[in-house]
């Protein structure tokens, strides 16, 4: 039920973006150039949400019940998909921005198409009831799921409003945030990953009576995350000049992208407990409070980023 939800909100949103994307950024994007560039990646990047709706739908339902295996085949193929493609689409075929769009959205539609092969040949469909039916629960699940919802956009679209503003400050500056937005994203798959383990193992617990087990859960997650996390926190931090020039060759980008780069990585240290403790709560069924907990945190931010980008420049 929640899968059927899920695919006509992403043919709305598919169709959404479409019509109204381009006279909202028109307002807000002040570089022409840029403008161009969003329109032409969110043309095809858009293709991806047919996919991704459904992919995360799924792969919520395989963490849920721990078959977490094949989300690391998923993960594999969206790699050997999408690498391949970028190089040659973007250099051999020259297509740019368009390019980088279609290969993510066709690594997308490879990781979905990988999950659901999985769900048909190897789970048991009667005993997860995977058939087509509606009964009634799914309003039942959207009761306890909005203020998922709703904490998933608040985390979300702070990133959107960030970019704009980045953009109002100049092109260096711009280029400077993609660079470390998109290094960070290494770290926050490994962050969001232990969190997203930590809230199915929370339920697991609290369903087989074992609610005591929440702290000590939490603490092997963070200790885990720690390990995994830190070496390559290091390594990044004495490999920053060849990271960031992998991006680009100006010198002074490099230079400049520097400190942003330490500390987003040091971040890890604050953002792998708080992803944590945030999903064990939510894995308690306290969605609501995980929800005022992000509103809170956004606020807060949203205000450091007004305050930034008005009184700084």
């Amino acid at each position: 039920q929640g899968l059927f939800l899920l695919l006509g909100l992403d043919i709305f949103l598919y169709l959404l973006i479409h019509t109204v994307s381009p006279f909202i950024l028109k307002k807000l994007i002040v570089s022409s150039d840029i403008y161009r560039a969003v329109i032409l990646y969110l043309d095809w990047r858009s293709f991806g949400l047919l996919f991704s709706f459904p992919f995360l739908a799924i792969r919520s339902f395989l963490v849920g019940i721990t078959h977490t295996k094949a989300l690391s085949w998923a993960a594999a193929i969206a790699v050997l998909i999408n690498i391949p493609l970028n190089f040659y689409l973007i250099f051999t075929r020259e297509l740019g921005i368009s390019g980088a769009a279609i290969a993510s959205s066709l690594a997308e539609m490879g990781s979905f198409m990988m999950l659901s092969f999985y769900m048909w040949i190897r789970l048991d469909k009667e005993k997860y009831g995977l058939r087509p039916v509606y009964n009634g629960n799914l309003l039942k699940v959207l009761k306890l799921s909005t203020w998922s919802m709703l904490h998933a956009l608040i985390s979300v679209a702070p990133w959107f409003l960030f970019f704009v503003s980045i953009e109002h400050l100049g092109k260096i500056e711009l280029a400077i945030s993609n660079i470390t937005r998109s290094v960070s994203a290494i770290f926050f798959v490994i962050a969001n990953s232990f969190a997203l383990t930590t809230g199915s193992l929370v339920s697991n617990a609290i369903g087989a009576g074992e609610g005591k087990a929440l702290f000590s859960i939490c603490s092997k997650i963070l200790k885990l995350g720690y390990a995994i996390g830190f070496p390559l926190v290091a390594i990044a931090l004495l490999c920053n000049r060849w990271i960031i020039g992998f991006y680009t060759s100006n010198e002074l980008l490099i230079q400049l992208a520097f400190a942003p780069f330490v500390v987003m990585l040091l971040n890890y240290t604050f953002a792998l407990p708080g992803y944590v403790y945030l999903n064990a709560v939510g894995g308690t069924g306290k969605t609501q409070m995980t929800f005022l907990f992000q509103v809170t945190t956004t606020a807060i931010y949203l205000v450091y980023l007004y305050w930034l980008c008005r009184y700084t420049q």
